[in-house]
């Protein structure tokens, strides 16, 4: 009997090489990142000095070269070091993962082989490891937080400490770079590491659609097989990323998915209509993500939107429907409501998630309201709020039947 796989392990038509245009991938080119990496290098070459490097922040919404930017200079930085005998070591972070001052503190000992267990030591331990670590010969150490804020929400305990460890240490140096989509993360932190943390700051602007096309044009030429795109493919996954803040990681999914519903479907070629599924396939999948990670209240105020979008013959609700409605779910959940003030913050919220579309308007002598739809398909939403087992007392519910609050 033929192996289930056969057919699906058989060499395509589209890809020489799809890893080319994931996130993960770091190019040997990264076109209209000339300023940012010159900016980079020159910090850090005083490492190759002997000297310790400042501190650098590192801004930019997703997508805009932050990580893979520092990534590419790490790489750099490290290969002339062992050139010129000078020991460099960039240590990469995400502090999504490690986000707390011990996960920090215990990976980073880890790194310079300590066996520090992931919990159960007092913190100030472990970071007396990390210490004995590094200093046991000279070297700069580079730890590069990304996604910084993630850790500073939890507090800057790890951020002071690493401001502060050169004074502690006889032989090594260290430095931090942090990378944030947030540019005011900075103000939940102590003066103290805020001035220390932001010695150098380097912002990344936003791509526009002709950079982003010589981006996937230089990728495409190592990703895809000869011949096989259609002239208008780039073009298009460009302008779509572009509207969405000039968004490189974007631009490179819309690419790749494309190609692959392309192999799927045994094309000989990519074609704008491949772009426009991969557009709504990672669309959808993106309400899917940002829905499941949603807080309760916030589950329960789109699916009062969704509820009136559902049962009643129009689509815009004002804020005072939405609030009866999120009341009477509250009550069939045996919860107690929140504040109508506190529900519209949720409203905002969501509105700026692209879930739902909040406008003011006016009603002459009757003053303004803010009205309220669904900005994204309800079979979309509806199944994935009743996968939280939560919101399953509420999955039968009509609006006709509305009880009288």
């Amino acid at each position: 009997m033929e192996n289930l796989f056969e057919d699906l392990i058989d060499e395509g038509k589209i890809f020489a090489n799809r890893e080319v245009l994931r996130p993960t991938y770091i190019p040997e080119n990264l076109p209209h990142r000339e300023k940012q990496i010159k900016g980079l290098a020159t910090a850090l070459s005083a490492a190759l000095k002997g000297e310790t490097p400042s501190n650098i922040l590192i801004y930019g919404k997703t997508g805009t070269g932050k990580t893979a930017t520092v990534k590419y200079v790490s790489k750099e930085l490290e290969e002339m070091g062992e050139k010129r005998g000078s020991k460099c070591s960039p240590i990469y972070i995400n502090s999504e993962v490690f986000d707390t001052q011990y996960r920090v503190f215990a990976y980073l000992a880890r790194v310079f082989n300590k066996q520090v267990p992931m919990i159960g030591w007092p913190t100030d331990m472990v970071y007396s490891e990390f210490k004995a670590g590094i200093d046991n010969e000279d070297r700069c150490v580079i730890v590069i937080l990304d996604e910084v804020d993630r850790l500073a929400s939890k507090g800057d305990g790890a951020l002071y400490n690493l401001s502060r460890i050169n004074s502690e240490l006889n032989h090594a140096k260290v430095s931090m770079i942090g990378i944030s989509n947030d540019l005011t993360f900075t103000e939940l932190l102590d003066q103290r590491v805020q001035s220390s943390l932001g010695e150098e700051e380097i912002v990344f602007p936003p791509y526009d659609a002709a950079q982003l096309q010589d981006i996937l044009g230089e990728r495409a030429e190592i990703a895809f097989k000869e011949s096989v795109i259609d002239d208008a493919v780039i073009p298009l996954c460009a302008a779509l990323a572009a509207q969405e803040h000039g968004d490189a990681r974007r631009a490179l999914d819309l690419l790749r998915v494309s190609g692959e519903i392309a192999e799927r479907t045994k094309s000989d070629m990519v074609t704008e209509e491949h772009v426009r599924l991969a557009s709504e396939k990672i669309e959808a999948n993106k309400i899917v993500e940002v829905v499941k990670t949603l807080p309760l209240q916030s589950k329960i105020v789109l699916n009062s939107v969704l509820l009136l979008h559902r049962e009643r013959n129009k689509r815009r609700f004002s804020s005072g429907e939405v609030y009866n409605m999120y009341r009477r779910l509250c009550s069939h959940l045996g919860m107690e409501a929140l504040t109508q003030r506190r529900v519209t913050d949720f409203v905002s919220e969501l509105d700026i998630l692209g879930l739902i579309n909040a406008v003011i308007v006016s009603k002459g002598r009757y003053g303004r309201t803010k009205e309220i739809s669904l900005s994204v398909p309800v079979e979309s939403v509806q199944p994935i709020l009743l996968e939280d087992y939560k919101l399953k007392a509420i999955s039968n519910i009509r609006v006709k039947a509305q009880i009288t609050l």
